[in-house]
């Protein structure tokens, strides 16, 4: 029986070298191939593969919100993450968004036939270091009465802001952080929560306590401001 692949990746060299170790391997095809995430997701809807390979960094639609999206409108379809990048964050944000696997880029071409098949056959797939990183977390989960216990210190910091309505540069200001690495933890707290949307997770903040101090501060900002004076015109 074949399995039948999707690669999305926005490198076409990434795409082309994939292409060629999978395809050399018995029983694995590649169905179609996207440039970014919303083609990916459309792909995956149309083939409907048994796994894709998905990438996270990619124009048009990031890589996590794109495995949410086929795990939605794809469900049959096991999602492979594909990246470069393999710090906690980024690793339980692709689980959190339904990924079914995570490799790194660079893996051999023996690790990523076998984690796609495994992937076909239902088995969550990672490899040895990141099984035990992930092991290790979930152990040392604390039990505590702090608002969302799934987020980092540095997210809950990011979506406290978030809920105050700051801005991505705003928040970066105030924690020392570039926009882009911002932006990056925004979508990993959205994977996290489980919401689609930025909107959701200031509504589920706020719910939780979140942004009220920034939000007093800028209250009180506002009424300290001098009042202008009307000028009698006498």
């Amino acid at each position: 029986m074949t399995t039948t692949i999707v690669l999305v990746d926005d490198h076409p060299l990434v795409r082309q070298g994939l292409r060629a170790v999978l395809e050399d391997a018995d029983g694995l095809e590649v169905v179609a191939e996207a440039a970014d995430g919303h083609d990916g997701v459309r792909l995956c809807v149309e083939h409907r593969p048994d796994v894709v390979l998905m990438d996270l960094q990619m124009p048009a639609l990031h890589g996590l919100d794109a495995t949410r999206e086929v795990r939605r409108t794809a469900p049959e379809t096991a999602v492979l993450v594909l990246t470069m990048f393999d710090d906690d964050d980024t690793v339980f944000a692709g689980v959190a968004a339904g990924a079914a696997g995570y490799l790194l880029k660079g893996a051999d071409g023996a690790d990523i036939v076998a984690a796609v098949r495994a992937a076909a056959a239902g088995q969550a797939v990672f490899g040895a270091a990141l099984a035990a990183r992930m092991q290790s977390w979930f152990a040392a989960r604390p039990v505590v009465d702090a608002p969302f216990p799934e987020l980092t210190d540095r997210e809950r910091d990011i979506l406290d802001g978030v809920a105050a309505g700051l801005t991505n540069a705003e928040i970066g200001s105030r924690l020392f952080l570039s926009p882009k690495t911002v932006a990056n933890n925004v979508t990993a707290i959205l994977a996290k929560l489980q919401v689609a949307h930025r909107a959701e997770a200031i509504v589920r903040a706020r719910e939780a306590g979140l942004g009220r101090s920034e939000r007093c501060e800028n209250r009180d900002a506002s009424l300290r401001r001098p009042r202008r004076r009307e000028h009698d015109g006498g």
